[in-house]
């Protein structure tokens, strides 16, 4: 099992380096954005753990260009800031987890070993219902040939909702999927963005493919469904 640890704290590093090493990990360190994109695009690693303050390239910036080439590696990203927008923005981007510093080494290791198990399946390069499209590698909206400004937030629920267009979805399970984990507000904020996406995908066509299950929760389907 390889590791890629992106780090620019030295003495951090070779602690996290030392401790996955004695778990059985196979671990490779860089300590700046630059090197660390260049070692992941080269492959082999199993999982990436990026810091998002990085040297050369942010943390961001390198799941944003590692996806946009179709790499798929699983991501856990490491910050100092404890934000849901700095959570948000990394989801958003294509990270697949996410501890906050100071962690635990063993919550560390357990996220770690639960993205091996889930691996790195290939994931659909544009997701369609109608003429709606969404590129999550280029993390853009479309509809027809007019592209959508959508807001991190308003991507993510629509993200999720395209990913399982078809099938109700409640108002918990967006939230768990899109928001912060630890959010503890109404859940009718969920209703709040989809109407901002009705207002931005579907009224300035006419269309209507985002609908509303009472007492249940949002369904994206085709217009006529």
């Amino acid at each position: 099992m390889r590791i890629l640890l992106v780090e620019d704290e030295v003495r951090l590093a070779e602690t996290v380096r030392r401790g996955l090493v004695a778990e059985g990990f196979v671990v490779d360190v860089q300590h700046d954005g630059l090197s660390g994109l260049e070692a992941a695009t080269a492959g082999g690693f199993d999982v990436l753990v990026l810091d998002i303050m990085l040297p050369g390239k942010s943390g961001y910036d390198i799941v944003r260009d590692l996806r946009k080439n179709q790499v798929w590696t699983p991501v856990l990203m490491l910050s100092a800031k404890d934000g849901e927008y700095d959570l948000a923005d990394a989801f958003d981007l294509g990270a697949d987890d996410y501890l906050i510093k100071p962690f635990s080494f063993v919550v560390l290791v357990a996220r770690l070993r639960a993205l091996l198990r889930r691996g790195a399946p290939e994931r659909p390069t544009l997701l369609t219902v109608d003429d709606l499209a969404l590129d999550p590698a280029r993390h853009r909206v479309s509809r027809g040939a007019v592209e959508l400004d959508l807001t991190p937030r308003e991507y993510g629920v629509l993200e999720f909702l395209m990913r399982h267009a078809g099938a109700v979805m409640t108002k918990h399970q967006i939230l768990q999927s899109v928001w912060d984990l630890n959010y503890d507000g109404d859940d009718n904020i969920v209703e709040v963005y989809v109407g901002y996406l009705r207002r931005k995908v579907d009224a300035p066509f006419g269309t209507h493919t985002i609908h509303t299950v009472r007492g249940v929760g949002y369904r994206l389907g085709s217009a006529d469904t």
